[in-house]
C-alpha cells in the first residue's frame, strides 16, 4: 500500500496504544498521549531520543510554570499570550524549543480545566509519561538498511569498473566513444548511500556503525580523483607504448574492483607498470615528452587512488578487517 512505511505503522500502533493505556487509568486528556507519540516518531533512534527528551522536559516545565502563572494572574487570554511570550525564550535558552508545540498543549489543558492542583498535575504528568514511554518503545525498532547499502555499493563498484575500463580503452584507441554517464550515476548513488549510512549510524546509539560510511567516503574521494584524470586522458594525442602499459594496469584495476585481492597486490602491479615504463627509450620529441609527462601524472594520481583505499583500512574501526576490495 502506498505510504504504508514502517514509520506509518509505528505511528498508528503507538498512538492507539497510548490512548488505550491512558484510558485504562481513566486519565483526562488521554488523547494527548497519542499526540506525543505521533510527534516523537523520527527516522533514527538518535533523532527520536533527542526529540523525546526535548518534549518531555518542555512539557514538565510548561506544566509547572503555567500552573503558577495562571493561579497568580488568572485564567484569561491576555495572561495566556504573555505566558507564551515569556516561555518561548526560556525554551530557547534551555535548548529545548523543539518541545514547544507539545508544551503548549499542556498549557492549554491547564487553561481549560482552570485548576492547577496536585490532581491536575499528576494527571498531566502520567499522560506525558505514557506518551513518552510508548514513543520510546515504538522507536526502539528501526529496520536495518544494510541490504540497501550493500545494493548501492554493488552499483557504485560496477560504475567504477566501467570508468576504469573506459579509461583503459581510450588509452588504447582514442576513437573510443564514451558518454561518461557512469560517473554521474556513481556520484548520485554515493550520495544516496551516504544518507542511508548516516541514518544507520544514528540508529546504533551505543556502538557506532561507521564502516559503511567510511567506505562511501573513500569511494567519493576516489571518484573525484578519477574525474580529475578525465581531461588529462582525453588530451593525450600521441600513441605511445607507455599508453598501452598504463592501459593494461587500468584494466587490471577494473577487473579487480570486486576481487579479493589486496591493495598491496595493486601496488605491486603499479610498480611493475613503472618498471616497464622506465625500460622504454627516452622521448625524442617535445610532443612525446609532454605525452609521457601526462602519463606519469596519471600514474601518480592512480597511486593516490590506491592510497585512499589503503587509508580506509588504517582507520581504527577497520583493524582486523580483511582487505578484500580494490
Amino acid at each position: 500500500m502506498i505510504g504504508m512505511g514502517y514509520r506509518t505503522i509505528k505511528t498508528a500502533v503507538g498512538a492507539g496504544l497510548a490512548i488505550w493505556i491512558a484510558s485504562l487509568f481513566h486519565l483526562e486528556f488521554a488523547t494527548f498521549a497519542a499526540i506525543i507519540v505521533i510527534m516523537c516518531i523520527e527516522k533514527t533512534r538518535k533523532k527520536s531520543l533527542d526529540t523525546i527528551l526535548k518534549k518531555f522536559f518542555a512539557c514538565l516545565l510548561s506544566l509547572v510554570l503555567s500552573g503558577i502563572v495562571f493561579e497568580i494572574f488568572g485564567y484569561n487570554p491576555l495572561v495566556f499570550s504573555i505566558f507564551i511570550l515569556l516561555f518561548v525564550p526560556l525554551l530557547v535558552k534551555a535548548k529545548i524549543q523543539g518541545g514547544f508545540v507539545t508544551s503548549m498543549v499542556v498549557v492549554l489543558h491547564i487553561y481549560t480545566v482552570k485548576h492547577a492542583n496536585v490532581e491536575v498535575f499528576l494527571n498531566e504528568f502520567f499522560v506525558i509519561v505514557i506518551g513518552i514511554s510508548i514513543a520510546i518503545l515504538v522507536n526502539s525498532y528501526m529496520p536495518s538498511a544494510k541490504d540497501d547499502i550493500e545494493n548501492f555499493k554493488a552499483k557504485i563498484e560496477n560504475s567504477f569498473q566501467v570508468i576504469l575500463y573506459e579509461l583503459a580503452a581510450y588509452l588504447r584507441d582514442s576513437k573510443q566513444n564514451w558518454d561518461g554517464k557512469e560517473i554521474l550515476e556513481a556520484e548520485d548513488w554515493i550520495n544516496q548511500a551516504k544518507s542511508i549510512a548516516m541514518n544507520e549510524m544514528e540508529n546504533h546509539l551505543l556502538k557506532k556503525q561507521v564502516k559503511d560510511f567510511f567506505y562511501l567516503e573513500m569511494r567519493e574521494d576516489q571518484l573525484e580523483l578519477l574525474k580529475r584524470m578525465l581531461p588529462i586522458v582525453s588530451s593525450l594525442s600521441l600513441h605511445l607504448k607507455q599508453r598501452e602499459i598504463f592501459a593494461d594496469f587500468l584494466e587490471f584495476l577494473s577487473n579487480h574492483v570486486h576481487s579479493g585481492d589486496t591493495t598491496e597486490l595493486s601496488f605491486q602491479k603499479l610498480e611493475e607498470c613503472w618498471e616497464l615504463m622506465r625500460e622504454t627509450e627516452l622521448p625524442t620529441t617535445r610532443e612525446e615528452f609532454e605525452t609521457r609527462a601526462n602519463l606519469y601524472y596519471l600514474i601518480r594520481e592512480i597511486e593516490n587512488y590506491l592510497h585512499i583505499k589503503r587509508k580506509l583500512f588504517s582507520k581504527r574501526e577497520y583493524k582486523g578487517t580483511p582487505k578484500t576490495e580494490q
